[in-house]
Parts: structure tokens; sequence; C-alpha cells
């Protein structure tokens, strides 16, 4: 049977800057947060500089002890310098799991102890917080702490001008990062990725920037804890693109960097870019030099893209949504411009990466999958991570020969088009796609910043809506709206703030349905 052929060499995330440094040295990076690690380096500094910071990090993991293949569990505040530090990692050949700043700290434990008692790289304010009930001296080799002040374990400050090291580069099918998965079912699993498989990740994201010949300077505000942002990086840095990186993502914020950075090319999450709808109104016209939007993690809701494309005051500017997974990067694509954007469906994900990733959808009771009657959703890709850590069982229960059970259901057009409806463990009876649903009423009612339907106490879907600004929903547009949808229960407004979510801004549904069932017993 065909499969996707695996690359021919790995992609070593340690040397990426070193090596886009070689070329285009004089690259300007900005940040609009103070680095923890290095907290005398400026804002701004040169894709040189930024090479030099992960080399000047490698060499002080190195004289705090840290050797090639061993386990760096990264765990601490959000900050550019979890990229660093990860790349520092890598580049002297051990391997970083990326631990999101969102996890409690009893799931951090439980992933210290699957990691079989890895170098912890951490911050005084987990140490004191999050992190302050474990017994660290069993779940950690050792701990290195970021930031000045800090007197537990090895401090990084403290190590400032060890000599510098040569980079390591392991077999390119040694594990080379380890992320995790959003755990919306229990504990995270930990997603291993080796240079092969980033590489693998890596050529069709190159393919596209090949596509883009001006040099634009590329705004980024996306999780330091997720594969992505790597990706991302390693395609931009390479291209000579000046980046602009966000750790703030409110609106209000976004829009002032922007009207002063003037961004050519813009990616974050799918929420985020919801967030951002505003943006459009703003007269400074933060988003008026985007030429290219990219959106990865989930479908986005067609009213955003039509809101942000039109926005940009350039020349038929681009769109670019693709869906993907942790485990194996991005899978289908497509793009939209202004003349097709008001055509969007919202489920409609793409086409497939040629001669890089393929799909199937596999009936669920033996009949052909329509969008009726959707069925599960597999994928090849050389992308593909190559296990779960210390779950290697889980791991291959995905797996039905060559292929990858994403764990999504959806249906194919006879053009080869593939629709995402919902997540299988999202499915709610009576309801023929929830993601549909949310993109049509979001359509209707653009008072509302998110709308997100869950299984409510009786199994009945139940809508949770945000309002911008917290406004009060108005309920004869509410029935308006959603006319078309009798078996909708009455909605629930709350906060955009107060909907749980995973280090990708995705709303977790099934901590969300558990919340408000727990509220209604409460109030019983």
């Amino acid at each position: 049977m065909f499969r996707t052929p695996a690359p021919r060499r790995g992609l070593y995330l340690g040397n990426v800057p070193q090596q886009a440094a070689a070329d285009h040295p004089d690259t300007p990076i900005t940040l609009d947060h103070d680095l923890h690690a290095l907290p005398k380096a400026p804002r701004h500094f040169t894709l040189a500089e930024l090479a030099d910071h992960v080399d000047d990090l490698a060499a002080r993991l190195w004289a705090a002890g840290i050797r090639p293949s061993e386990h760096v569990a990264l765990y601490k505040a959000q900050n550019f310098d979890i990229y660093l530090l990860a790349c520092a990692a890598a580049r002297i050949g051990a391997v970083p799991a990326l631990l999101s700043p969102a996890l409690d700290g009893a799931t951090v434990g439980a992933l210290l102890r699957r990691l079989e008692r890895p170098h912890l790289i951490t911050d005084d304010d987990k140490l004191s917080g999050d992190l302050a009930g474990l017994p660290l001296d069993e779940l950690a080799g050792q701990v290195v702490t970021v930031g000045e002040g800090v007197r537990r374990g090895v401090s990084l400050a403290d190590l400032a001008g060890a000599p510098r090291r040569a980079p390591v580069r392991l077999h390119a099918d040694h594990p080379a990062l380890m992320t995790h998965t959003s755990g919306t079912t229990g504990v995270p699993k930990l997603v291993v990725h080796t240079a092969r498989s980033l590489q693998g990740r890596l050529r069709p994201q190159t393919g596209l920037a090949s596509l883009i010949r001006t040099r634009e300077t590329y705004a980024v505000h996306l999780s330091y804890v997720h594969s992505r942002m790597y990706m991302a990086l390693a395609v931009a840095l390479p291209k000579g693109m000046p980046v602009v990186v966000l750790n703030d993502g409110s609106a209000g914020h976004a829009a002032d960097v922007f009207a002063r950075t003037r961004p050519g090319f813009l990616e974050t999450h799918p929420n985020s870019f919801m967030e951002w709808e505003e943006l459009a109104d703003d007269p400074r016209g933060p988003l008026s030099n985007v030429k290219y939007f990219n959106g990865t993690f989930d479908a986005l809701h067609p009213p955003t893209m039509r809101k942000l494309l039109g926005a940009s005051r350039r020349d038929n500017p681009l769109f670019f949504q693709f869906y993907g997974q942790s485990e194996c990067g991005p899978l289908v694509g497509r793009w939209y411009t202004r003349k097709n954007v008001h055509k969007a469906d919202g489920r409609c994900l793409g086409f497939t990466i040629p001669g890089m990733t393929r799909v199937r959808i596999v009936g669920r009771d033996g009949t052909r999958p329509t969008r009726k009657n959707p069925g599960l959703i597999e994928v090849q890709s050389e992308g593909r991570a190559v296990t779960y850590y210390a779950e290697e069982e889980r791991y291959a229960k995905e797996c039905h020969g060559s292929w990858w059970r994403t764990g999504d259901v959806g249906y194919r057009t006879p053009l080869g088009c593939v629709h995402l409806l919902d997540r299988e463990v999202d499915v709610i009876p009576g309801i023929d796609s929830t993601l549909e649903v949310e993109d049509t009423v979001l359509g209707r009612l653009e008072e509302l910043s998110e709308l997100v339907l869950v299984p409510g106490p009786d199994k009945e879907p139940l809508p949770v809506v945000c309002t911008r600004h917290n406004e009060p929903l108005d309920r004869e547009r509410w029935r308006t709206a959603v006319a078309d949808f009798p078996q909708l229960a009455d909605p629930v407004q709350m906060p955009l703030s107060e909907l749980p979510r995973t280090a990708t801004m995705k709303v977790q549904r099934i901590e969300l349905a558990r919340r408000l069932r727990e509220q209604r017993e409460r109030a019983a």
C-alpha cells in the first residue's frame, strides 16, 4: 500500500537560528516583552543576536549538567524565552519536553513522573505556585531556575559566561522534541517528534513560503509550547523575514503593536483572530498592510475571515487556512480571497498536500460517509510523530495500518475537499455538526465573540455564548438567529475570559460541560 515517504534528512531546531543568521544576520526581531532568561537583553535585536542568545543558553545548560538525549522539561511563565531554551536544549542534543504554563501542578507532576526524572527548567512563580506541593526531589533529576533572585536549584543567571559548545546532532530518528496534547480527556499525552518527522512537517510549509516573493514582516502570536511555533520560525527565519512576537494577544495591545510595526504576514490561533476582528475598525489601520493571514489548528469562522481580509489595504490579500494535529502537522488546506471568502464554508478544510499527505474517511457503521452520516478522518503524513512517550499502546490504538486516526469526523466532497464536522468526542445527538451551528449563528450575530455548543446536564445541545464587551445578550435577536435550530436549549452567557482553554486557545468543551453540570448541581 502506498504511504507518504519519510524525509531523507532531519530538521535540527537548535541549529535553525544559527543557520538563518549566516544568511540574514541583520534581520530584526521585535518582542513585546522582556526575556526572563536574559533580563538584560533588549526587546529589539537582530537574527545574529538571536542565534547568540541560543548559543549562550546552550552553554549554560551544558554547564548545568544537561547532556545529549536527556529529557529537559520546560514549565515556566509564558515568554519567548521558552523558544530560546528549547532550541538551546536541542542544540546540545537534549530532548526538550514543552509543558504549557496553563497546566496545573498535579498534571505537571504526572508528566514529570512519566518523563522519568527529567531536568526541570522553571521559574520562581511556578516554584512558589503550581509546583509548591510537589516532591520535586523525586520527580526531577535537577531543577534549573530562570530569572534573578531565585534560590532553588541551579540558577541560569549564575552560569553566564559558560564556555560555548559545538552543537550536537543526534540521529534523525532519535527523539528531538516533545509537546503535549490538550488533555481534554485526562492527563495530556506526550507527543514525540524526531528531527526527521519535524522535517516532514516543515516541507509543505517551506513549499507554501516559496510562493511569497516579498520580504514581509511576520507577526506571530502562538503558544511557545506548541510545535507550530517552531515550524513557523523555521520557515520565517531562513527567509530573512523580520519577526514580531506578541506575548500579549489582547486586541488593544495587538492593535498598538501592529500600528507601529505594520506586519505583512500575520499568524495566530483561531480564537485570537476572532478577538482581533475589532482591529478592522481601528482608525490607525493596524491590519492595513497585511498581505497574508495564516490560520492553523482549527477551521476559522467565515465571518472572521471576511472581516480581517476587508481590513487589509493590500492588493489581493490571502487568508491561508490549514487543518492539522499535534501528532501529524499540517494535513489539508486552502486559501481565501476577498472575492471568494463570502462563499466560505466553515467546515471546508481544503485539500491534501500533493505527495506529502493523504486523507481517507472511514464509515462508522459500514456505510459510505456523507454529510448526514460522517465518517472517521484518517491520514497519512510524512510529519507524523513517532509515539506517545511511555504510552506506546495508546499511540498504537490510533494506528490502522499506515493510517492515523485523527479523532475527527467528517466527509469528502466529490472533488476531494475534506469537510470536518466535529471531534468524535464532541458529537451531540440531534446535531449534525456543532461547529456548523456555531459558524451559522456567529455569522448572524455580530455581537457574539464566541459560541460553543456542549452537551447540557440532560445531554441537550446547550449553547454557551460570549458577547463583545460582555454586553447582555439580546434574547429576541438570539431567538431569531437560532430559529433553524429548535433543538437548542436556552443559552448560557459567560465572559470570554472564563472559558477553559488549551495552550492554543481552543475551548475545552468537555471541561466546560463539566463545570456547567457542577454549577447546576450546586444550585439545585
